[in-house]
């Protein structure tokens, strides 16, 4: 009997140190939102790495791209490997798709006309960026977090236009065990 209540205390006790503060930082919708339905989406390549830390890009885009196919979210996810596939075997939309970035990355804006070209070829409604905004254990003290933050960006492709835009997290205190990153991601 003393020994399953001690049990019980250490599993509630290591349950309230590995869950810490967590969730949705930030979230923007467009009005135009609520009358668009993709079914078709394709998941972008996380283009800039600028984090001490390691790099996650390609576990984050997996992670992301598995999760909407597993969901059913949308009938047909066009994953990272997939869309460099297609860049490669088209010029026609690896010249579309370099001109895109560089106008969102570098002047904010959002072609239309090229959005929807690429779209075209690759035969979806929606664009998914993703940016890895932490991904990182840290010590302070006593205290050991792992961090994992990503930013997600979701395009209209026949307009061009962000639809939604949104940033989580979510940190965990840990004690011995380092969660792994990946796991934490799936979480988000």
């Amino acid at each position: 009997m003393i020994k399953k209540y001690f049990f019980k205390c250490i599993l509630i006790f290591l349950m309230l140190t590995t869950v810490a503060c967590s969730g949705l930082n930030f979230s923007q919708l467009a009005p135009e939102a609520i009358d668009f339905h993709p079914r078709r989406i394709a998941v972008f390549p996380i283009e800039v790495w600028n984090h001490k830390e390691i790099d996650s890009r390609t576990v984050v885009e997996q992670i992301v791209a598995g999760s909407l196919v597993k969901k059913k979210l949308f009938i047909n996810v066009v994953d990272v490997e997939n869309l460099q596939r297609q860049v490669l075997i088209s010029t026609e939309l690896k010249k579309a798709k370099e001109e895109y970035l560089s106008k969102l990355q570098q002047l904010g804006f959002s072609d239309a006309n090229l959005s929807e070209r690429i779209g075209k070829l690759l035969e979806v409604d929606a664009f998914l960026f993703l940016a890895v905004d932490e991904w990182k254990y840290t010590e302070k003290g006593d205290k050991k977090t792992a961090e994992v933050g990503l930013t997600m960006e979701m395009y209209d492709v026949a307009t061009g236009k962000l639809i939604w835009k949104a940033r989580h997290s979510i940190v965990n205190d840990y004690l011995l065990i380092k969660p792994e990153l990946p796991g934490i991601a799936v979480m988000l």
